[in-house]
Protein backbone atom coordinates (compact mmCIF):
# COMPACT_ATOMS: atom_id res chain seq x y z
CA UNK A 1 0.00 0.00 0.00
CA UNK A 2 2.02 3.71 -0.61
CA UNK A 3 -1.44 5.82 -1.11
CA UNK A 4 -4.03 6.71 1.37
CA UNK A 5 -6.93 9.49 0.92
CA UNK A 6 -7.66 10.65 4.66
CA UNK A 7 -10.87 12.02 4.93
CA UNK A 8 -11.04 14.21 8.00
CA UNK A 9 -14.28 14.52 9.87
CA UNK A 10 -15.66 17.51 12.19
CA UNK A 11 -14.76 16.39 15.68
CA UNK A 12 -12.83 17.46 18.46
CA UNK A 13 -10.78 14.81 17.26
CA UNK A 14 -9.83 16.10 14.11
CA UNK A 15 -6.46 17.16 15.59
CA UNK A 16 -5.29 13.80 15.95
CA UNK A 17 -5.39 13.50 11.89
CA UNK A 18 -2.14 15.87 11.77
CA UNK A 19 -0.21 13.02 13.87
CA UNK A 20 -2.06 10.28 11.49
CA UNK A 21 -0.78 12.10 8.71
CA UNK A 22 2.90 12.07 10.11
CA UNK A 23 2.66 8.29 10.66
CA UNK A 24 1.51 7.56 7.47
CA UNK A 25 4.44 9.73 5.86
CA UNK A 26 6.67 8.04 8.03
CA UNK A 27 6.12 4.59 7.45
CA UNK A 28 6.73 4.73 3.62
CA UNK A 29 3.68 6.12 2.09
CA UNK A 30 1.63 9.06 0.61
CA UNK A 31 -1.20 10.68 2.20
CA UNK A 32 -3.90 13.32 0.70
CA UNK A 33 -6.71 14.82 2.53
CA UNK A 34 -10.09 15.76 2.23
CA UNK A 35 -11.56 18.20 4.71
CA UNK A 36 -14.99 18.25 5.72
CA UNK A 37 -17.05 21.77 6.48
CA UNK A 38 -17.19 20.15 10.39
CA UNK A 39 -13.76 19.17 9.97
CA UNK A 40 -12.29 22.61 8.83
CA UNK A 41 -13.80 23.90 12.26
CA UNK A 42 -10.48 22.17 13.81
CA UNK A 43 -7.96 22.31 12.14
CA UNK A 44 -6.82 24.09 9.05
CA UNK A 45 -6.27 23.09 5.37
CA UNK A 46 -3.10 24.52 5.44
CA UNK A 47 -2.16 22.41 8.29
CA UNK A 48 -3.23 19.10 6.30
CA UNK A 49 -0.99 20.66 3.41
CA UNK A 50 2.02 21.72 4.96
CA UNK A 51 2.13 17.69 6.79
CA UNK A 52 0.52 15.82 3.76
CA UNK A 53 2.67 18.01 1.18
CA UNK A 54 -0.04 17.67 -1.02
CA UNK A 55 -3.30 20.07 -1.89
CA UNK A 56 -6.21 19.55 0.33
CA UNK A 57 -9.55 19.29 -0.93
CA UNK A 58 -12.44 20.29 0.30
CA UNK A 59 -14.97 21.14 -1.90
CA UNK A 60 -16.58 18.80 -5.40
CA UNK A 61 -16.16 22.53 -6.68
CA UNK A 62 -12.47 22.77 -5.92
CA UNK A 63 -11.63 19.90 -8.05
CA UNK A 64 -9.57 21.78 -11.27
CA UNK A 65 -11.24 18.97 -14.07
CA UNK A 66 -14.77 18.71 -12.23
CA UNK A 67 -15.83 18.84 -14.99
CA UNK A 68 -13.97 15.42 -16.16
CA UNK A 69 -15.24 14.04 -13.06
CA UNK A 70 -12.42 14.78 -10.92
CA UNK A 71 -14.07 13.64 -7.90
CA UNK A 72 -14.24 9.94 -9.27
CA UNK A 73 -10.45 9.99 -10.33
CA UNK A 74 -10.07 11.36 -6.27
CA UNK A 75 -11.65 8.21 -5.49
CA UNK A 76 -10.18 5.37 -7.29
CA UNK A 77 -6.37 6.56 -7.33
CA UNK A 78 -5.86 5.96 -3.83
CA UNK A 79 -4.87 2.35 -2.27
CA UNK A 80 -7.35 2.65 0.49
CA UNK A 81 -9.87 5.28 1.81
CA UNK A 82 -9.40 6.42 5.49
CA UNK A 83 -12.19 8.28 7.37
CA UNK A 84 -10.73 10.09 10.89
CA UNK A 85 -12.64 11.20 12.51
CA UNK A 86 -15.53 9.27 11.08
CA UNK A 87 -18.42 10.96 13.41
CA UNK A 88 -21.95 9.69 14.12
CA UNK A 89 -23.42 12.23 11.53
CA UNK A 90 -20.64 10.72 9.12
CA UNK A 91 -21.45 7.09 9.60
CA UNK A 92 -25.02 7.87 8.88
CA UNK A 93 -24.59 9.32 6.06
CA UNK A 94 -22.12 6.36 4.26
CA UNK A 95 -24.51 3.70 5.72
CA UNK A 96 -27.51 5.47 3.54
CA UNK A 97 -25.36 6.25 0.30
CA UNK A 98 -25.93 10.09 0.74
CA UNK A 99 -23.36 11.87 -1.24
CA UNK A 100 -23.91 15.49 -0.75
CA UNK A 101 -20.62 17.03 -0.46
CA UNK A 102 -17.39 15.75 -1.46
CA UNK A 103 -16.94 13.32 1.39
CA UNK A 104 -19.42 11.52 1.05
CA UNK A 105 -19.42 11.99 -2.86
CA UNK A 106 -15.46 10.01 -2.95
CA UNK A 107 -17.09 7.37 -0.25
CA UNK A 108 -20.08 6.69 -2.59
CA UNK A 109 -17.84 6.63 -5.48
CA UNK A 110 -14.50 4.68 -4.62
CA UNK A 111 -14.01 1.46 -5.73
CA UNK A 112 -10.97 1.02 -2.91
CA UNK A 113 -10.96 -0.50 0.82
CA UNK A 114 -12.66 1.72 2.88
CA UNK A 115 -11.42 2.08 6.80
CA UNK A 116 -13.68 4.39 9.54
CA UNK A 117 -12.65 5.14 12.41
CA UNK A 118 -15.59 6.61 15.32
CA UNK A 119 -15.11 9.15 17.66
CA UNK A 120 -18.43 10.86 19.17
CA UNK A 121 -20.17 10.74 22.60
CA UNK A 122 -20.26 7.85 24.13
CA UNK A 123 -24.15 7.76 23.99
CA UNK A 124 -24.01 8.73 20.40
CA UNK A 125 -21.78 5.39 19.92
CA UNK A 126 -23.92 3.26 22.14
CA UNK A 127 -26.95 4.16 20.49
CA UNK A 128 -29.10 1.91 18.73
CA UNK A 129 -29.71 4.31 15.18
CA UNK A 130 -25.53 4.46 15.35
CA UNK A 131 -24.92 0.82 15.69
CA UNK A 132 -27.36 0.12 13.01
CA UNK A 133 -25.43 2.47 10.83
CA UNK A 134 -22.56 0.84 11.92
CA UNK A 135 -23.74 -2.82 10.83
CA UNK A 136 -24.78 -1.51 7.72
CA UNK A 137 -21.66 -0.11 6.44
CA UNK A 138 -19.06 -3.68 8.07
CA UNK A 139 -22.12 -5.65 5.93
CA UNK A 140 -21.36 -3.20 2.72
CA UNK A 141 -17.42 -4.35 3.16
CA UNK A 142 -16.14 -0.92 4.97
CA UNK A 143 -13.71 -1.51 8.23
CA UNK A 144 -15.18 -0.13 10.88
CA UNK A 145 -12.59 0.04 13.80
CA UNK A 146 -14.16 0.12 17.58
CA UNK A 147 -13.55 3.12 19.57
CA UNK A 148 -11.59 3.76 22.77
CA UNK A 149 -12.98 3.21 26.13
CA UNK A 150 -12.37 6.54 28.05
CA UNK A 151 -12.90 10.17 29.39
CA UNK A 152 -13.93 12.46 26.56
CA UNK A 153 -13.43 16.32 26.00
CA UNK A 154 -17.46 16.64 26.77
CA UNK A 155 -17.18 15.11 30.12
CA UNK A 156 -18.33 11.53 29.99
CA UNK A 157 -16.61 8.24 30.10
CA UNK A 158 -17.23 5.11 28.31
CA UNK A 159 -16.54 3.93 24.69
CA UNK A 160 -16.01 6.47 21.63
CA UNK A 161 -12.85 8.11 21.68
CA UNK A 162 -10.44 8.04 18.75
CA UNK A 163 -8.32 5.26 18.55
CA UNK A 164 -4.38 6.48 19.14
CA UNK A 165 -2.72 7.71 15.47
CA UNK A 166 -0.19 4.23 16.41
CA UNK A 167 -3.31 2.34 16.24
CA UNK A 168 -4.75 3.53 13.22
CA UNK A 169 -1.74 3.39 11.47
CA UNK A 170 -1.80 -0.32 12.54
CA UNK A 171 -4.80 -1.22 10.96
CA UNK A 172 -4.14 0.54 7.91
CA UNK A 173 -0.81 -1.16 7.36
CA UNK A 174 -2.72 -4.55 7.66
CA UNK A 175 -5.48 -3.78 5.16
CA UNK A 176 -3.26 -2.65 2.90
CA UNK A 177 -0.06 -6.10 2.96
CA UNK A 178 -3.17 -8.34 2.64
CA UNK A 179 -1.97 -9.00 -0.31
CA UNK A 180 1.70 -8.39 -0.24
CA UNK A 181 4.90 -10.24 -1.44
CA UNK A 182 5.15 -11.62 1.83
CA UNK A 183 1.28 -11.92 2.35
CA UNK A 184 1.03 -15.21 4.51
CA UNK A 185 4.66 -15.66 5.27
CA UNK A 186 5.87 -15.97 8.77
CA UNK A 187 8.98 -13.70 9.39
CA UNK A 188 10.58 -14.20 13.44
CA UNK A 189 13.02 -11.27 13.95
CA UNK A 190 14.87 -10.90 17.13
CA UNK A 191 16.21 -7.12 17.80
CA UNK A 192 17.92 -5.02 20.66
CA UNK A 193 20.58 -6.26 23.24
CA UNK A 194 20.15 -8.82 26.28
CA UNK A 195 20.36 -8.02 29.93
CA UNK A 196 22.13 -10.40 31.97
CA UNK A 197 21.56 -10.21 35.61
CA UNK A 198 24.40 -10.42 38.30
CA UNK A 199 22.33 -9.26 41.08
CA UNK A 200 19.79 -7.33 41.80
CA UNK A 201 21.11 -4.14 40.38
CA UNK A 202 23.53 -4.59 37.76
CA UNK A 203 23.91 -7.05 34.41
CA UNK A 204 26.04 -7.78 31.60
CA UNK A 205 25.04 -6.07 28.39
CA UNK A 206 26.06 -4.35 25.35
CA UNK A 207 25.05 -0.93 23.39
CA UNK A 208 22.79 -2.51 20.72
CA UNK A 209 19.99 -0.17 20.52
CA UNK A 210 17.47 -2.36 18.55
CA UNK A 211 16.92 0.15 16.09
CA UNK A 212 18.08 -1.98 12.99
CA UNK A 213 16.05 -5.05 14.01
CA UNK A 214 12.79 -2.94 14.76
CA UNK A 215 13.15 -1.93 11.40
CA UNK A 216 13.36 -5.19 9.71
CA UNK A 217 10.34 -5.79 11.55
CA UNK A 218 8.76 -3.27 10.14
CA UNK A 219 9.87 -3.70 6.72
CA UNK A 220 8.79 -7.30 6.20
CA UNK A 221 5.29 -6.60 7.70
CA UNK A 222 4.85 -3.65 5.29
CA UNK A 223 5.54 -6.23 2.31
CA UNK A 224 2.61 -8.25 4.46
CA UNK A 225 4.13 -10.69 6.01
CA UNK A 226 3.30 -12.52 9.59
CA UNK A 227 6.16 -10.78 11.68
CA UNK A 228 6.70 -11.82 15.61
CA UNK A 229 9.48 -9.48 17.22
CA UNK A 230 11.40 -10.88 19.81
CA UNK A 231 12.77 -7.80 21.48
CA UNK A 232 15.55 -7.35 24.44
CA UNK A 233 15.20 -4.48 26.79
CA UNK A 234 14.96 -1.32 24.74
CA UNK A 235 12.48 1.85 24.50
CA UNK A 236 11.36 1.68 20.73
CA UNK A 237 7.80 1.55 19.62
CA UNK A 238 6.39 -1.53 18.26
CA UNK A 239 6.18 -1.25 14.22
CA UNK A 240 2.56 -1.49 13.15
CA UNK A 241 1.42 -4.89 12.22
CA UNK A 242 3.95 -6.43 14.31
CA UNK A 243 3.21 -8.85 17.21
CA UNK A 244 6.23 -8.38 19.82
CA UNK A 245 7.28 -10.33 22.66
CA UNK A 246 9.68 -8.43 25.21
CA UNK A 247 12.30 -10.29 26.83
CA UNK A 248 15.15 -10.11 29.10
CA UNK A 249 17.73 -12.44 29.36
CA UNK A 250 19.06 -14.62 25.85
CA UNK A 251 17.47 -18.18 27.60
CA UNK A 252 14.09 -16.18 27.70
CA UNK A 253 14.78 -14.58 23.66
CA UNK A 254 15.94 -18.68 22.69
CA UNK A 255 12.90 -19.40 24.87
CA UNK A 256 10.56 -17.05 22.72
CA UNK A 257 12.18 -18.20 19.08
CA UNK A 258 11.56 -21.30 20.38
CA UNK A 259 7.56 -20.77 20.68
CA UNK A 260 7.12 -18.60 17.49
CA UNK A 261 8.40 -21.80 15.11
CA UNK A 262 7.39 -22.76 12.54
CA UNK A 263 8.17 -19.95 10.25
CA UNK A 264 9.30 -19.29 6.89
CA UNK A 265 12.26 -17.12 8.00
CA UNK A 266 14.02 -16.24 11.09
CA UNK A 267 16.36 -12.74 11.16
CA UNK A 268 18.37 -12.77 13.95
CA UNK A 269 19.43 -8.61 14.52
CA UNK A 270 19.87 -9.02 18.41
CA UNK A 271 23.14 -8.90 19.97
CA UNK A 272 22.34 -11.95 22.26
CA UNK A 273 25.15 -11.91 25.39
CA UNK A 274 27.54 -14.84 25.05
CA UNK A 275 27.79 -15.42 28.55
CA UNK A 276 25.79 -15.23 31.90
CA UNK A 277 26.54 -15.80 35.55
CA UNK A 278 24.06 -17.12 37.82
CA UNK A 279 22.60 -13.95 39.65
CA UNK A 280 23.29 -13.30 43.37
CA UNK A 281 20.02 -12.77 45.54
CA UNK A 282 21.51 -9.68 47.52
CA UNK A 283 23.97 -6.76 45.88
CA UNK A 284 27.69 -7.41 45.73
CA UNK A 285 28.97 -5.14 48.16
CA UNK A 286 33.03 -4.14 48.07
CA UNK A 287 35.37 -6.32 49.70
CA UNK A 288 37.32 -4.75 52.83
CA UNK A 289 40.63 -5.61 50.80
CA UNK A 290 39.12 -3.63 47.15
CA UNK A 291 39.41 -7.22 45.35
CA UNK A 292 36.95 -7.51 42.74
CA UNK A 293 34.42 -10.51 42.88
CA UNK A 294 35.06 -13.84 40.88
CA UNK A 295 32.31 -14.02 38.23
CA UNK A 296 31.70 -17.45 37.31
CA UNK A 297 31.01 -17.04 33.56
CA UNK A 298 28.50 -19.56 32.15
CA UNK A 299 27.73 -19.58 27.86
CA UNK A 300 24.50 -19.01 26.96
CA UNK A 301 22.13 -20.44 24.63
CA UNK A 302 23.51 -19.74 20.61
CA UNK A 303 20.07 -19.00 18.91
CA UNK A 304 21.61 -18.79 15.55
CA UNK A 305 23.29 -22.40 15.89
CA UNK A 306 20.60 -23.58 17.57
CA UNK A 307 18.20 -23.14 14.35
CA UNK A 308 20.49 -23.81 12.53
CA UNK A 309 20.66 -27.59 13.53
CA UNK A 310 16.79 -27.33 14.16
CA UNK A 311 14.71 -29.62 12.07
CA UNK A 312 12.64 -26.96 12.34
CA UNK A 313 14.69 -24.64 10.57
CA UNK A 314 13.20 -22.07 8.70
CA UNK A 315 13.59 -21.94 5.01
CA UNK A 316 15.51 -18.69 4.92
CA UNK A 317 18.26 -18.03 8.16
CA UNK A 318 19.55 -14.86 8.70
CA UNK A 319 22.17 -13.76 11.15
CA UNK A 320 23.92 -10.66 12.07
CA UNK A 321 27.73 -10.36 12.78
CA UNK A 322 28.49 -6.89 14.64
CA UNK A 323 32.37 -7.13 13.98
CA UNK A 324 35.07 -4.41 15.19
CA UNK A 325 37.81 -5.99 12.84
CA UNK A 326 38.53 -8.65 9.74
CA UNK A 327 34.30 -8.06 9.20
CA UNK A 328 33.96 -10.13 6.09
CA UNK A 329 36.22 -13.38 6.97
CA UNK A 330 34.66 -13.14 10.58
CA UNK A 331 30.81 -13.24 8.84
CA UNK A 332 32.27 -16.16 6.07
CA UNK A 333 33.18 -17.90 9.05
CA UNK A 334 30.19 -17.11 10.88
CA UNK A 335 28.47 -18.61 8.32
CA UNK A 336 29.67 -21.85 7.68
CA UNK A 337 29.56 -22.50 11.44
CA UNK A 338 26.29 -21.97 12.15
CA UNK A 339 24.13 -23.32 9.17
CA UNK A 340 22.95 -20.24 8.24
CA UNK A 341 21.92 -19.21 4.92
CA UNK A 342 22.71 -15.71 4.99
CA UNK A 343 25.04 -13.69 7.39
CA UNK A 344 24.61 -9.98 7.25
CA UNK A 345 27.89 -8.30 8.88
CA UNK A 346 28.80 -4.25 9.87
CA UNK A 347 31.33 -2.89 11.37
CA UNK A 348 30.97 -1.48 14.73
CA UNK A 349 34.05 -0.31 15.50
CA UNK A 350 32.81 3.60 15.32
CA UNK A 351 29.30 4.86 16.71
CA UNK A 352 27.27 2.43 14.21
CA UNK A 353 25.71 0.57 17.80
CA UNK A 354 23.26 2.61 18.16
CA UNK A 355 23.49 4.91 15.46
CA UNK A 356 20.83 6.24 12.88
CA UNK A 357 23.09 4.41 9.91
CA UNK A 358 24.39 1.31 8.91
CA UNK A 359 27.09 -0.11 6.43
CA UNK A 360 26.38 -3.96 6.24
CA UNK A 361 28.04 -6.73 3.69
CA UNK A 362 25.77 -9.60 3.17
CA UNK A 363 27.31 -12.80 2.75
CA UNK A 364 26.05 -15.77 1.62
CA UNK A 365 27.12 -18.80 -0.58
CA UNK A 366 27.33 -17.38 -3.37
CA UNK A 367 29.83 -14.41 -2.04
CA UNK A 368 29.50 -11.54 -0.61
CA UNK A 369 27.35 -7.76 -1.40
CA UNK A 370 28.98 -4.67 -0.28
CA UNK A 371 25.82 -2.32 0.43
CA UNK A 372 26.71 1.59 0.77
CA UNK A 373 26.16 3.16 4.05
CA UNK A 374 22.36 4.14 4.66
CA UNK A 375 20.23 4.95 7.44
CA UNK A 376 19.16 1.67 8.88
CA UNK A 377 15.26 1.95 7.70
CA UNK A 378 16.91 2.10 4.18
CA UNK A 379 18.84 -1.12 5.00
CA UNK A 380 15.92 -2.68 6.37
CA UNK A 381 13.44 -2.03 3.36
CA UNK A 382 16.47 -3.82 0.71
CA UNK A 383 16.79 -6.56 3.01
CA UNK A 384 13.15 -7.30 3.39
CA UNK A 385 13.01 -7.14 -0.46
CA UNK A 386 16.18 -9.51 -0.90
CA UNK A 387 13.90 -12.06 1.71
CA UNK A 388 10.59 -11.57 -0.69
CA UNK A 389 12.90 -12.59 -3.77
CA UNK A 390 14.90 -15.76 -2.10
CA UNK A 391 11.06 -16.79 -0.71
CA UNK A 392 9.03 -16.04 -4.01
Amino acid sequence: MKRILLIVGGGIAAYKACELIRLIRKAGMSVRCVLTEGGAQFVTPMTLAALSEQPVHTSLWDLKNEAEMGHIQLSREADLVVVVPATADLLARMAAGIADDLATTLLLATDKPVLAVPAMNVRMWLHAATQRNVAQLRADGVTVLEPDEGPMACGEYGPGRLPEPEAILQAIVSLGTSGGRLAGKHMIVTAGPTHEPIDPVRYIANRSSGKQGFAIAGALARLGAKVTLVAGPVSLPTPPGVTRHDVETAREMAAAVDAALPADAAILVAAVADWRVEPTGIKIKKRADGAPPELALTENPDILAGLGRDARKPRLLIGFAAETNDVVPNARAKLARKGADWIVANDVSGDVMGGANNRVHLVTASGVEDWEAMPKDQVAARLADRIADALS
